[in-house]
């Protein structure tokens, strides 16, 4: 007979880890390390919420499933004649982008999910404070100031990896854009968006948040930004499932983060938006 994993036991495991009433936490997870689960990816959505009730919220990067990136020119733009071909972001309907598991999905398809309106820095939420979280999501600087993740640091929220490689902590993008050092790239590019008009094409300015945000770092620096966080002995590590996890405060990751960076990158020159 096969040993499934319960919601409740995910529960147990979550509260174990750190989770109490009331926390705001961002989850990535691979699914894959968990283990068989009784009713799958939902089985841990519903743990989490359980683990956080009452009063708890979940969050969840998403992005979007569009992969029109090789279309693009120099410019950042589409070639006209791939303009009507390429299906305009909805927040309503775009699926999560598949590249980082299925638990986005499953968060964003969730009855009473709330998603925030930036196509590649969009986010899920579920719980209490969903609608506040995916609010307001600027289309410039998504990672920034007002996005979901700057307000999941201002929640004093937890970020959570089940099993999820520690270079995927999305959060950290918000220390490269708050981080005061020079020489970040910055891209832009062309995105439609679904509007009660038709499709709206619109110029997206972000830091690259497709390489390090500036030359001179490893692809997964930000593994070790995580690992060094945790050897000063805050955060927790354990199983949810069978899955290796760790949770770190939201604010506390941010601000190591960002010193990390300046440390060893500030100057006298500063990208800004």
């Amino acid at each position: 007979m096969t040993d499934f994993i319960t919601r409740a036991a995910l529960t147990e495991d979550l509260r174990r880890l750190g989770l109490v009433a009331g926390d705001t936490v961002m989850v990535h997870a691979a699914m894959s390390k968990v283990g068989q689960l009784l009713n799958g990816p939902d089985a841990l959505v519903g743990a989490l919420l359980d683990a956080t009730a009452p009063g708890g919220t979940i969050l969840s990067y998403t992005d979007w499933d569009a992969r029109y990136d090789e279309l693009l020119d120099a410019d950042g733009r589409v070639p006209p004649e791939w303009r009507e071909h390429v299906p305009p972001f909805d927040p309503e309907r775009s699926r999560a982008i598949r590249d980082h598991g299925v638990l986005a999905e499953f968060i964003r398809t969730t009855p009473g999910a709330r998603r925030s309106r930036n196509p590649g820095a969009s986010m899920s939420a579920l719980g209490a404070k969903a609608e506040w979280l995916t609010a307001d999501h600027p289309l410039d600087y998504g990672y920034g100031e007002g996005s979901p993740l700057a307000k999941l640091v201002e929640a004093r929220g937890k970020v959570l990896m089940v099993g999820a490689p520690l270079d995927a902590m999305t959060l950290l993008h918000h220390a490269e854009h708050l981080a005061k050092i020079p020489g970040k790239r910055i891209r832009r590019l062309e995105v439609p968006f679904a509007t009660p008009h038709g499709t709206e094409w619109r110029m997206v300015e972000e830091f690259d948040t497709s390489d390090p945000v500036v030359d001179g770092l490893p692809d997964d620096y930000f593994a070790t930004i995580v690992r060094e966080y945790l050897a000063t002995g805050v955060g927790s590590e354990g199983d949810v499932g069978q899955a290796p996890s760790v949770l770190v405060d939201a604010a506390g990751i941010t601000a190591f983060a960002v010193n990390w960076l300046e440390t060893r990158f500030a100057g006298p020159s500063v990208s800004s938006p």
